[in-house]
């Protein structure tokens, strides 16, 4: 495969910059600390594999055709991250003390990672007009470039995920805290609600 390396580098820029999959991380790992994060995180890697496979699909060309399509799966994408924001925003501060951390459960932690990742639109797009410059549909190898494509995509959303969990973690003690609490839930929230209303007024 050509210019792997800058795929690399490409999807590395693209993973850390800030965004729903991020802040969702950083909450959940200050809120839930590191292992309540895992689940979220593990949702949103298995959600690039089925974003990756729309896009390699007719329904990534229908949903980068057809505007009804976009705008459907945009606003839905949207409604999720508004109602994520409010219930981020109207939870109470968790002390460090709490036993409410046991009573998060992965299943559900990986359902909102995967809900993210697939109900936003520009993630199939991001896939169908990257992949096509680092893949030869020519070369009897295309699929295997492609499905070596995805896994490094997944396994990079992993590791970067994983180190902002951590990092996050480690400011844990005083986000926890009444004013830090209120800070992350009130932040965190607004920033939700902020991706969401973008995403619904964004063009194709």
């Amino acid at each position: 495969m050509q210019n792997y390396l800058l795929f690399t580098i490409i999807a590395i820029a693209t993973i850390l910059s800030p965004g729903p999959g991020v802040l969702l991380t950083l909450t959940n790992s200050i809120r839930y600390g590191f292992s309540g994060a895992i689940g979220g995180i593990m949702g949103i890697a298995f959600g690039t594999f089925i974003v990756a496979g729309i896009s390699a699909t007719s329904v990534g060309v229908i949903l980068a055709s057809s505007t009804t399509a976009f705008t459907i799966m945009k606003y839905v994408g949207a409604i999720y991250l508004i109602y994520l924001g409010i219930k981020l925003w109207r939870a109470p501060i968790l002390k460090m003390d709490s036993n409410i951390i046991t009573k998060i459960g992965i299943k559900r932690q990986f359902t909102e990672g995967l809900i993210l990742q697939t109900t936003n639109p520009k993630a199939v797009f991001f896939f169908m007009s990257i992949f096509p410059q680092f893949i030869d549909y020519s070369s009897a190898n295309n699929f295997s470039d492609f499905l070596l494509l995805v896994v490094t995509y997944s396994c990079l959303n992993l590791i970067i995920h994983f180190l902002y969990a951590y990092l996050a973690k480690s400011a844990r003690t005083w986000l926890s805290s009444e004013k830090g609490g209120s800070m992350v839930n009130r932040l965190g929230g607004g920033t939700f609600i902020f991706f969401g209303l973008g995403l619904a007024s964004a063009n194709k």
